[in-house]
């Protein structure tokens, strides 16, 4: 057990609401117990839940339940939700559970800790618990780390993880794709870039360093295609003020196609009379005194 969450949990609770051995516990009926909506755990292995079960059937649920009176003989689990649902696949009547005091930001804690202690929460599961204590119950980072015995840079740097787009946080909560890769891609912002980014990742196998530097070059790359698209923005700007202008002066619409290398002047004409008036202004232009020349 890790020290820091061990003492954070006797500071909330007491020793024993951590204490396995601690024997102030009853036997609930487990159609009276019940799971708590916004639990910091949603995803539950299926396999594992059954190799519980059988472990349940064969020896009884060996540590109780937390859990809370939430009235009408009803009781809300604060911690203990998987041993919970394997009881029942198991077909026990009833769980062993130690009722304590609690609203409900003092039972977000200590389910936010036992799961901690357990590492049975993914690195979005452990986000979302942090925002919760500081949204919904106002606490600070620092608050919410002295409360689960982290430190204030690692409840920031899980939290930073939300900022992700949902697929990638899917594949964080499936364990194909590591917090710290992820937290990599942070820096690209651009969502459709850091999907794709996660998918090199996770065909490539690549280590966080090889997720840094493909960061570095996609940052270069973005750089590099603004400066790009801000260029030829200017020079698209003094296209279309050329062809106000000889639309202007010619009378008839103009057309700039321009390139780097070669482009062509596109003028439009009406009639047949139109044209013979348009070609006949063309034939006088004098360009060569302008110190141009006409391909």
């Amino acid at each position: 057990m890790a020290k820091g969450l061990g003492t954070g949990l006797e500071a909330l609770f007491g020793s024993a609401a951590i204490d396995p051995l601690a024997n102030d516990f009853v036997y609930l009926p487990i159609s009276k117990v019940e799971p708590r909506p916004n639990q910091p755990r949603v995803n539950f292995d299926e396999e594992g839940l059954q190799e519980l079960s059988e472990s349940i059937r064969e020896h009884g649920v060996l540590q109780p339940l937390t859990v809370r009176d939430i009235g009408d003989g009803y009781y809300q689990i604060i911690a203990g939700e998987r041993r919970w649902r394997a009881a029942r696949m198991a077909g026990l009547t009833e769980v062993p559970a130690r009722v304590i005091e609690a609203d409900d930001r003092r039972a977000m804690e200590l389910a936010l800790v036992e799961n901690l202690q357990r590492e049975d929460l993914n690195p979005v599961e452990e986000a979302r618990g942090y925002k919760t204590l500081m949204e919904e119950y106002g606490l600070t980072q620092e608050e919410v780390a002295q409360r689960v015995g982290k430190t204030r840079p690692a409840v920031a740097n899980a939290t930073r993880l939300l900022v992700l787009p949902e697929m990638v946080l899917k594949m964080l909560e499936e364990g194909t794709l590591s917090a710290g890769a992820a937290r990599a891609l942070i820096p690209l912002e651009d969502p459709e870039l850091i999907q794709e980014a996660a998918e090199k990742i996770v065909q490539e196998a690549l280590s966080v360093r090889e997720v840094e530097r493909l960061v570095k070059r996609l940052l270069s790359e973005e750089e590099t295609g603004r400066r790009r698209k801000k260029d030829a923005g200017g020079i698209q700007d003094y296209i279309a003020e050329l062809e106000s202008r000889l639309t202007k002066n010619l009378g008839r619409k103009a057309r700039i196609v321009y390139g780097r290398k070669k482009g062509r002047i596109e003028i439009e004409y009406y009639d047949q009379e139109d044209f013979e008036r348009l070609y006949a202004i063309l034939s006088r232009l004098d360009l060569q005194s302008e110190g141009e020349c006409v391909e």
